[in-house]
């Protein structure tokens, strides 16, 4: 039984993540800031099992990571993000807000994968997905603005693509997933798709990664998005 370690699974993609893993009979890992709270994950059917993690906590990865030592993660999905406030211009940047924003996005997933790096390493499939967005992409960037959520996206790549290389010889795949304009908390009510679609697509891709697409930022049918 293949097994999955999902970060940020209490809602949105995370929860749709842990869901169609476990329906598909994987062991789910998946972990929240609040399980006791996580009323929805907890009620997800499966061989699921709900941790505890603030990504942003180092000590508190790095303790997961020592409860969870010996044990093989086939794919391991950075999934927690934040957006931080909306609206802002050049000119009223919050510059606090933006290294929140940066921590999370950016830096928890490297801590998180180099945390459990070994334990994907003794999986089948060493797959480490992490969930980037359209909007990290300076090529598409046709208007402006956003300047928070763009660079911490646009960093968590450059971030996973050196992983790509630094991890290439333990045979783990790393790549940067575009979920789609989804209709979740962050995405909003107006989103093309919802999360069932988008996790579906996205399932899909992890399920054919090959060595040759370590490294690649790919979105959820699979085709490439420009750095």
């Amino acid at each position: 039984m293949p097994t999955v370690l999902i970060t940020g699974a209490s809602r949105g993609l995370g929860l749709e993540f842990a869901r169609q893993y476990a329906d598909d009979g994987w062991s789910v890992i998946a972990s929240c800031r609040q399980p006791k709270k996580a009323k929805s994950l907890n009620a997800v059917a499966g061989d699921v099992t709900v941790m505890a993690l603030d990504v942003d906590d180092l000590a508190k990865v790095k303790a997961l990571a020592r409860k969870l030592k010996g044990r093989g993660i086939d794919v391991l999905i950075n999934n927690a993000g934040i957006y931080g406030p909306k609206g802002l211009t050049r000119d009223n940047v919050d510059y606090d807000a933006w290294g929140r924003v940066f921590r999370t996005n950016a830096m928890s997933p490297l801590a998180v994968s180099a945390a459990f790096a070994a334990n994907v390493a003794q999986g089948r499939q060493k797959k480490i997905v992490t969930l980037s967005s359209i909007m990290g992409s300076i090529d598409s960037n046709t208007d402006g603005k956003k300047y928070i959520y763009r660079s911490s996206k646009a960093a968590v790549n450059a971030v996973m693509k050196s992983l790509s290389l630094d991890l290439a010889a333990k045979g783990i795949k790393v790549v940067m997933l575009h979920p789609g304009w989804v209709r979740t908390d962050m995405g909003g009510p107006k989103g093309a798709i919802d999360a069932a679609q988008s996790v579906t697509g996205m399932r899909a891709v992890i399920a054919g990664l090959k060595k040759s697409d370590s490294g690649r930022f790919l979105n959820y049918e699979g085709t490439e998005i420009p750095w």
